[in-house]
This record gives structure tokens, C-alpha cells and sequence, in this order.
């Protein structure tokens, strides 16, 4: 933490004076703006406008030069061309003003600006911004025109791209800021830091993040651990890649895991909600922002969502993208399914989801005893009605006063889930949103926010880290100083941790192959034992050596290709193939990788990343994400493994990696052989720093 940056943060974001350099009094231009807009700003400010050619914009005169303003203010906005913004921001900082805008892209500057601002102690927002609007306290500090008054509300966004955040400031939908920033480059006060002011305003409920690359990790990191401590949802959405490196690409883990990873693993370390893209993210932050929350349900309980319709296809519609989208359906109780029969037409059944209608009789009694009954049923966390929402040329809002009346009647989480975006109609939409009730627009969007609002009543926080065995930890340190492990290093490694490993012996002639391939049993694996990171790519795996001849002939064809060097395994089947992996982020450090193993593992891109520590729960959430999952619970006749075997390797896993993350750049397990008997590693990678 930079010393003073909170002070000068504080007396930024909540101003009593501002200086706007580049202020003019020539309609349209950017200075008019961008004085024009923080000259409406309700809360009481000393403002002074600076413009080399004076004159006089209101009742402001516009004096010549910062060196002018008699003492240092709060708050400097930069309205000026790059060529001139330098020498205007180390003419502030020695003055003692505390903090800045830049709203040019300082091409070139980068360096030469985040110094001056940080030996002065200055916080500083851009560049390549559009400035920041604090709603509760009433500062406009942005150089384009926005609507007369931004809605106040819960909502703190902080956002690297000026389109979208001025997008999300005239959004149609109910989103109301504590205080809205376009941090640009960030080239000296960061996302995170802006992210730990807002929690300090009074009504920030939400936190709403679009950004484009990971700064300030352990800032950052002790922003969302303190939202998270709150109870404060944080809702991302990231654009571009994370800086996991590419220099990982040597085991296989670290490309699987790929420049996502470091997002991944933050966010679901820390309950942070990711979107997929700006239609999501205001619909979460909508359900968020507006609507209630899940009720926490006791341990093991399942819980789902349900939804009432009015078309039979567009319930079929949400059942499937429910499905692809992992957002899980309510399996309703017997007295639900009665209670609802009751009122359905034939041959309409009592079902989740529920399509109701029928000859259209009484439609608003219907439709709200039917939310009704399904918001009491004890395994429903969130009811929403499924309907289009169109304007009603018939003046019929049927829809909406059901809505409402089931809304008032419960504390179960009830919305609308509009199927069609373009057709909601914004009269009935307003109507509702002005009672508390979510209007979220478009199927899939809708869904996933309510697989959001699902989810965070099922977050049970941070994994305890498990106590460390200095002893262990000791010894594998001294032993990776010395340089790359074997195989059968590599394997005791990861026994000595508690994953299981197939018995796996070396051996230097052809002799010696055949001997151990005797005594630990045919059929035998022989791989190559030399420094190859990937035995597959080079044939250097013999597979179901079932007599010594097929050894010998295998141990002469690898040895005369790669080195005399191999090791012997016997043969070990699983029902899957897994691959558990530690790879090191830049900034987050060891990251835990579940995936789909074998081959093609970077292929099928099927896995699933974490920070450690990670615990049987976390393990188990980890699993569940992977397309391959299901082949634990006996696919297709195929034995059944124990997941829970499974998830205590990944936690061993998770344990060497605090315990050597900081001597690490990767270990590679693949495969980690599913069995019936639980899961065996056969090979393994071992790179340390």
C-alpha cells in the first residue's frame, strides 16, 4: 500500500475542491463537458476552472493556470492533449493536490505519469477514462454529458472499459450506483482500490467489475475477502486473457489451464459471481441490486428453482437452456403436485416447469395461486414467472398483478423471466421493478443470473488451510533445489502427499527391465525414463507387455530411440482418466487444475481451477464442473469409482501446493487413473522454479 494513498483516495472520490484544467466556455467541446458536468454536481464544491485564454464559463471566470489556484485541492481534472498533460500533472503534484483524472490516453506517458503521481502521493484515475461519478456524495467528475441525475442505488461499478460504463449508466433497468468509475489504465490508483473505498460508502450492496487484466493481485484479493466478510455480492465480467503464462505450456496442466485460469481461480475463491457478457451482468446485478436473496437451506438439502409459464414451448425452452447451464430445477413435493392439479385443465400436469395454460379463465387467480404454491414448497429457492411480458393491446395485465400478489404473499425470491428481451414491455416492467420485483431479460441471461442467486446461498467461504508438515515441506524443498525429479521421484512425491500411485521401478538395461517386469507381475508398462516431458508424443510409452519377450523387444525399441533409462509399472485400468495439476500464476501463485486426462486433455478443455487450499467440499465442486463427471457414477453400465477418493487426491494435490508452491512452476499427474478401487497415478511431471 502506497503511504498516503488513502487519504488522497478518500479526498479524491469525495471532493471539496476541484481544479478542471482545460475547462472552456465553447459549446461541445470536451473542457465545456467536462466542466458543464461537475458544475452540476449537487454536492457543495469550491470549483475553479483553468484555461490558458481566460474568459468565463457561468459565473466561473476561467483563470490561466493551476499555479493560480491559491491552494491545493482535492481533485484535478485533466482535460488537456497528452502533449500537455504531464507537465499539468507534476505542476499538481507539486502543489499537494490530491488526486487527479486523466482522460487521455497518454500514449507513450505511462511510466513518466504513474511516477510523478506516485512520488507525490497522489491517487490518480485513468488514463483512457471517462472520470467517476460518486451518487451519494454528488461529484460529476466526467468529461461527457450523462443524464440530469444518475439513480443512487447499491451498486458500485468499477469498469476498465468507458463504453460499457457509460452503457451501464443509461441501461433502462433499475441499476442505482453508490459510485460508478471508468478506471481506464489504472496506471496508479487500481480497481481493487477503488473496490475497497466503495465498501467504505454507506448502501454499497453489489460490486459490479468489468475488466481486462488482473492488477493489485493482493489488493485486489483483501477487496473481494472483505465483500465476501459483508456479504456484499461482486459480480465480474472479464474481456481478454489473464496473465497465467504461456511459459507453462511444458506441462500439460499449465496449458490446460490457459490464460483464463488466474480469473477462474480468484473468483471462485473468493464467491465472486463471473458473467459471461453485459446482458448477464445487468441481469444479475438487477436480481442482485433489486430482489431478495435465497434463504440459506440446511446442509445436503437440495434446492432449485422453479418457473410457471404460459407456453408449453417456452417452458420446454427453459428446461433445456436450465440444463445446458447447470441452473438446477426444484424437484417439488407430492402436496405441490396436488395442490396444482387442482387447477390446471387437463391435460396439463402438475410439473416444474410448470405450464398452466388453458382455456384462460380467471388468468390472474390462476397464475398467482400457482407462483403461490410453488414458492411454499420447501425445495424451491426462487420461483420465477416465465412469460414475455409484451405490451397488452387489450390492457390485460393479468400477468403483472400476479406477479405481485405472489411477490407479496412469500419471502421465497420471486421475478419475472422474460423470454424475449426486445418485447418486454417497459410500462408493465416499470410497474413491477417499483415493487421489488426483478424483470430479468432474455432466457439465458435470466437463468444464469438466477444460477447466481442459487449460488450464493450455497457459498460456505474459504477452505481452512490445513496445518503444514514442516518436516515433509523441508525435505521436498531440499530435494527440488537439486534440479528436475525422475519419475519415480515424481511419484514418491506425490505419495508422500497421499495420492495413491502405481508401483513404478527403474531400470537401465534390457536385462533389468525384464527382471522387475518378473517380479512385480505381467502385464507391464515400460515408459521411457529421460528428460521427456510428454512420453505419448514420442512413443515412449509400451503399453500390455504381457510375456519377457514383448519386454525385451520394447525396452530394445525405446532404448535405441531415447536412452537406455526407463521405468516399469504393472498394468493399471480405469474407468477415467483425470489429470491433476499445480501450475504457478505471476501474480496469484500456485493454482490447483482438475481436468479431463489422456491425450487430448488440452483439446477437450474440460477442467476446472482453484487456489488452494482446497478442501473435500471445494474438491467435490471442482469434479462436478467437468463434462466427464458422470463416468464416476457408472456411465453406461461402466464400475462405479468413489468420488470421494477422487476428491481427497485433488486435496492432496492442494496440499503440496501450499506446502511447495513457492518451489514449484508445475507438477503435471496425467493420467490419474480412475478405478474402482480409487484413483492411482501412473505418471506424473515435476517441474520446479
Amino acid at each position: 500500500m502506497r503511504r498516503g494513498v488513502v487519504t488522497a483516495l478518500r479526498r479524491m472520490l469525495e471532493p471539496r475542491s476541484v481544479a478542471v484544467v482545460g475547462a472552456s466556455a465553447r459549446v461541445g467541446s470536451f473542457g465545456y463537458r467536462l466542466a458543464t458536468e461537475l458544475l452540476s454536481s449537487t454536492a457543495p464544491l469550491d470549483v475553479h476552472l483553468v484555461n490558458p485564454h481566460g474568459g468565463q464559463l457561468r459565473e466561473h471566470p476561467l483563470i490561466p493556470s493551476l499555479s493560480d489556484v491559491p491552494n491545493a485541492v482535492d481533485l484535478v481534472l485533466l482535460g488537456v492533449p497528452d502533449t500537455a498533460v504531464a507537465a499539468q500533472l507534476e505542476l499538481a503534484a507539486g502543489r499537494g493536490d490530491a488526486g487527479a483524472v486523466v482522460f487521455g490516453a497518454a500514449h507513450g506517458l505511462s511510466d513518466t505519469l504513474r511516477t510523478i503521481a506516485t512520488d507525490a502521493g497522489m491517487a490518480l484515475v485513468g488514463g483512457g477514462c471517462m472520470g467517476f461519478v460518486n451518487v451519494p456524495y454528488g461529484i460529476r467528475a466526467i468529461g461527457y454529458q450523462e443524464r440530469d441525475q444518475v439513480p443512487n442505488g447499491p451498486i458500485a461499478l468499477v469498469s476498465h472499459s468507458g463504453s460499457a460504463f457509460s452503457a451501464l449508466l443509461r441501461t433502462h433497468r433499475p441499476l442505482g450506483f453508490t459510485l460508478a468509475v471508468s478506471s481506464g489504465q489504472e496506471l496508479v490508483t487500481s480497481a481493487a482500490e477503488l473496490v475497497d473505498h466503495a465498501l467504505d460508502i454507506e448502501g454499497t450492496a453489489v460490486v459490479a467489475l468489468l475488466l481486462e487484466t488482473l492488477r493489485d493481485t493482493e489488493r485486489l484479493r483483501a477487496a473481494l475477502s472483505r465483500a465476501e466478510e459483508a456479504d456484499v455480492a461482486v459480480v465480474a465480467l472479464t474481456v481478454g486473457g489473464s496473465p497465467t503464462g504461456r511459459r507453462l505450456v511444458d506441462a500439460h496442466s499449465g496449458a490446460l489451464a490457459g490464460d483464463d485460469a488466474a480469473w477462474e481461480a480468484l473468483f471462485e475463491a473468493h464467491g465472486v459471481h463471473r458473467v459471461s457478457d453485459l446482458d448477464e451482468l445487468v441481469n444479475t446485478l438487477e436480481l442482485f441490486a433489486l430482489g431478495r436473496r435465497v434463504a440459506r437451506a440446511e446442509p445436503g438439502t437440495p434446492r432449485g428453482i422453479a418457473s410457471v409459464h404460459d407456453s408449453g414451448a417456452e417452458r420446454a425452452l427453459a428446461a433445456d437452456l436450465a440444463h445446458e447451464l447447470g441452473v438446477p430445477y426444484a424437484e417439488i413435493g407430492e402436496p405441490t403436485r396436488e395442490r396444482v392439479q387442482a387447477w390446471l385443465d387437463p391435460p396439463l400436469v402438475a410439473d416444474n416447469p410448470l405450464d398452466v395454460w388453458g382455456r384462460g379463465a380467471d388468468t390472474e387467480r390462476l397464475f398467482t395461486d400457482c407462483l403461490r404454491a410453488m414458492a411454499d414448497d420447501p425445495a424451491v429457492a426462487a420461483v420465477a414467472f416465465g412469460v414475455d411480458l409484451v405490451e397488452e393491446y387489450d390492457g390485460d395485465w393479468s400477468f403483472p398483478h400476479a406477479t405481485a400478489a405472489a411477490h407479496a404473499s412469500t419471502d421465497t425470491p420471486v421475478v419475472v423471466l422474460s423470454n424475449l428481451a426486445a418485447a418486454v414491455d417497459a410500462e408493465q416492467a416499470g410497474w413491477l421493478r417499483t415493487r421489488g420485483i426483478p424483470v430479468l431479460e432474455g432466457t439465458r441471461g435470466g437463468l444464469r443470473a438466477l444460477g447466481h442467486l442459487l449460488s450464493r446461498a450455497e457459498r460456505n467461504g474459504r477452505p481452512a488451510a490445513p496445518p503444514v508438515n514442516e518436516r515433509r515441506q523441508r525435505r521436498w524443498q531440499d530435494r527440488l533445489g537439486r534440479g528436475r525429479l525422475d519419475l519415480v521421484e515424481a511419484l514418491t512425491l506425490l505419495a508422500d502427499y497421499g495420492v495413491a500411485t502405481a508401483p513404478t521401478v527403474a531400470a537401465c538395461s534390457r536385462d533389468e527391465a525384464v527382471g522387475v517386469s518378473a517380479r512385480l507381475g505381467l502385464p507391464v508398462v515400460l515408459k521411457t525414463d529421460e528428460r521427456i516431458d510428454h512420453r505419448s508424443d514420442v512413443a515412449g510409452v509400451a503399453v500390455g507387455l504381457d510375456s519377457v519377450d514383448r519386454v525385451a523387444r520394447a525396452y530394445d525399441g525405446l532404448a535405441e530411440r531415447l536412452g537406455p533409462r526407463v521405468v516399469v509399472q504393472p498394468l493399471v485400468t480405469g474407468v477415467a482418466e483425470l489429470e491433476l495439476g499445480v501450475v504457478r500464476d505471476p501474480l496469484l501463485g500456485p493454482l490447483v487444475v482438475v481436468a479431463a486426462g489422456g491425450t487430448t486433455t488440452e483439446l477437450a478443455h474440460d477442467r476446472a481451477v482453484a487456489l488452494p487450499p482446497v478442501d473435500l467440499h471445494l474438491a467435490h465442486r471442482l469434479l462436478d464442473r467437468l463434462r466427464i463427471r458422470p463416468l464416476l457414477d457408472g456411465f453406461r453400465g461402466r464400475p462405479r469409482v468413489d468420488a470421494d477418493l477422487v476428491a481427497a487426491a485433488v486435496v492432496a494435490v492442494s496440499a503440496l501446493a501450499t506446502e511447495l508452491g513457492d518451489v514449484l512452476d508445475a507438477v503435471d499427474v496425467n493420467p490419474l487413473l480412475a478405478t474402482p478401487a480409487g484413483p492411482v497415478a501412473v505418471d506424473a511431471l515435476v517441474l520446479p522454479r
